[in-house]
């Protein structure tokens, strides 16, 4: 998995494709982290108290692991070669 700060250069690129896979990346990173924390509150593990309520979480997961499917379909139509 990529960390955040190894994709800005990617989302700079002049080539779309070199920004396409840095978006998928990002979004990778940020799905795995809020979905550790989710695991952590239901295991009672979390460190600090979340604004919002444990469904909200769940449908920005979900709407996350939808557009994370739209990406990879896309990058195979496109012929995007992801790592």
């Amino acid at each position: 998995m990529k960390e955040l700060k190894e994709t800005a250069e990617m989302m700079c690129s002049p080539d779309y494709k070199e920004r396409f896979k840095a978006e998928l990346y990002q979004l990778k990173t940020r799905y795995r982290k809020l979905e550790e924390m989710i695991k952590k509150w239901d295991d009672g593990r979390l460190d600090f108290e979340p604004t919002c309520p444990h469904q909200t979480y769940d449908l920005q997961l979900r709407a996350m692991r939808d557009y994370l499917s739209i990406l990879v379909i896309r990058a195979r139509i496109e012929g995007i070669e992801l790592d």
